[in-house]
């Protein structure tokens, strides 16, 4: 009786062991997914911030003249990194954009360089990390995406695009430069003048992040940054 008792005990843990095997093995099958899929996932979102960027390097030179600002396509294409990449991704692309600038590529409206920084414009640039930020963050943070969260997220990242822009261009003309700058004047030519054509913009945006969504869902779920 003792000795069956103990080749039951035996086949019992002959049996445990293989199961441990059993489970060892498919957990790490399952690591070994997960670990490709964020590989895959990863350079994906690398891919689109690189797109990114490019998009809003070619937006500088969409423009029109006009004294001191020149009118550009870079806050639509900041508006639409933040609605589809998300809050990291869509700052990073423009992240990528501003060290490519200043780096000495010639990127900006202007030129670009490390000296692009007392140019009383670059307060856009700076404006656009953190409006890109703002503007996916909503879109994270909403339980609903549709236009209106898309639209009221690019125009939240407007508003801080321009109260940095027009707050640095002010520093710069008055305190760099030296040239007596009116408070009035830079919030007339440096937003009043463009707000309007902006948020039409933005509405533009909205419509097209909202279609980019329902077509590629798997892509821009709730941006890349909390895709799995």
């Amino acid at each position: 009786m003792s000795i069956f008792k103990r080749k039951i005990d035996e086949n019992s843990k002959e049996d445990l062991e293989e199961l441990d095997d059993l489970e060892e093995e498919l957990y790490s099958a399952d690591t070994k997914k997960k670990v490709k899929k964020k590989r895959v996932r990863t350079i994906r979102d690398l891919a689109f911030c690189g797109m990114f960027s490019a998009l809003i390097a070619v937006g500088a030179f969409i423009k029109i003249p006009m004294y001191p600002v020149p009118i550009t396509l870079q806050t639509f294409f900041v508006g639409l990194a933040g609605i589809l990449l998300g809050s990291k991704y869509g700052a990073m692309s423009v992240g990528i954009y501003i060290v490519l600038g200043l780096s000495g590529l010639p990127i900006f409206t202007q030129g670009g360089g490390p000296s692009y920084v007392f140019i009383p414009t670059f307060g856009y640039i700076i404006g656009f990390l953190f409006g890109a930020f703002l503007s996916g963050f909503i879109v994270e943070k909403a339980k609903k995406k549709n236009f209106f969260v898309f639209l009221l997220a690019q125009v939240a990242g407007l508003v801080v695009i321009y109260f940095v822009g027009v707050v640095y261009f002010y520093c710069i003309r008055n305190f760099y430069i030296k040239t007596d700058t009116t408070l009035w004047f830079v919030i007339l030519n440096c937003f009043i003048v463009f707000i309007l054509g902006d948020v039409a913009c933005s509405a533009l945006g909205a419509v097209i992040g909202e279609r980019l969504r329902k077509i590629l869902p798997h892509v821009f779920h709730s941006g890349l940054s909390n895709l799995d």
